[in-house]
Parts: C-alpha cells; sequence; structure tokens
C-alpha cells in the first residue's frame, strides 16, 4: 500500500509539474500549427485571387488595346481616305483647269482666224474690186465675213 501511495503522489507531482507543462505546451503548439493552417489557406485564398485578379485585369487590358488598335487602323484608314479624296479633287481641279484653258486658247486663236480671215476677205475684195476700200466697206466687210466663219 505504500507503493501506491508513493506512486500517486509520484503521479500528482509529474502530472502538476511536468505533464501540465509539456500538455499545455503541445496544446499551444497545436494552437500555432492550427493558426498556421488557416493562415496558410488565407494566403492561398488570396494568391488565388489575386491571381483571378491578375488574369482579369490582363484580359482587359489586351481588350482596350485590341479597341485602340481598331481605332488606330479606321483613323488611319480614314486618313488613308481622305487624301486619295483630295488628290482626286485636286487632280479633277487640274483637269478642270487645263480644259478651261484650252477652250479659251481654242477660243482665242478661233477669234484670231476670224480677224485675219476678215483681213484677207478684206484684201481680196479690194484687189477683186480693183480699188481701195474705204474704212465703212472694209468694216462691212470684215463683220460680213466674222458673220459666214461663225454660220460654219
Amino acid at each position: 500500500m505504500a507503493q501506491v501511495i508513493t506512486f500517486t503522489i509520484v503521479m500528482v507531482i509529474l502530472y502538476r509539474y511536468a505533464y501540465g507543462p509539456i500538455l499545455a505546451m503541445l496544446e499551444a503548439r497545436r494552437e500555432k500549427i492550427k493558426q498556421s493552417l488557416e493562415n496558410a489557406e488565407k494566403v492561398e485564398k488570396e494568391l488565388a485571387e489575386a491571381e483571378l485578379s491578375r488574369k482579369q485585369i490582363l484580359k482587359e487590358a489586351n481588350e482596350k488595346a485590341n479597341e485602340i488598335i481598331a481605332q488606330a487602323s479606321e483613323t488611319a484608314q480614314a486618313q488613308v481616305e481622305q487624301k486619295i479624296q483630295n488628290a482626286v479633287s485636286e487632280a479633277e481641279r487640274i483637269v478642270s483647269k487645263a480644259k478651261e484653258a484650252g477652250r479659251l486658247e481654242t477660243e482665242k486663236m478661233k477669234q484670231d482666224a476670224k480677224a485675219e480671215i476678215g483681213e484677207l476677205v478684206v484684201a481680196t475684195t479690194a484687189r477683186v474690186a480693183g480699188k481701195a476700200l474705204n474704212d465703212d466697206d472694209q468694216k462691212r466687210l470684215g463683220e460680213e465675213a466674222k458673220a459666214l466663219a461663225m454660220q460654219s
């Protein structure tokens, strides 16, 4: 019986001074491990959310870049078309001026030819008639020659 009492006293002392602190230390370690695991899970969730956020941001940035490229392409195409239209307009203006200049030159040549024809008619009539024509006769013959030239 003394052995049972001694064993009980040793057990109480060991439990109070040895097992108690060891069990408390083990419990504290369990809590730390539990908190570490919770923190690790939390960090993993945050990392996964950050990865999703990064992917979303990259996707939006790519979409925005594609939109900007499309807008730039449209703007460039519009500018090219505008330049082409300007060049066509300028070419048409130049052709129109050239036609007008040709028309004016033709008119001038016709007028010069009419004047020369009138002078030739007056000179020929004077020779055929055998007399010198006065100013009124020359004027009348010139007008008649011009009228005949206009009809043809």
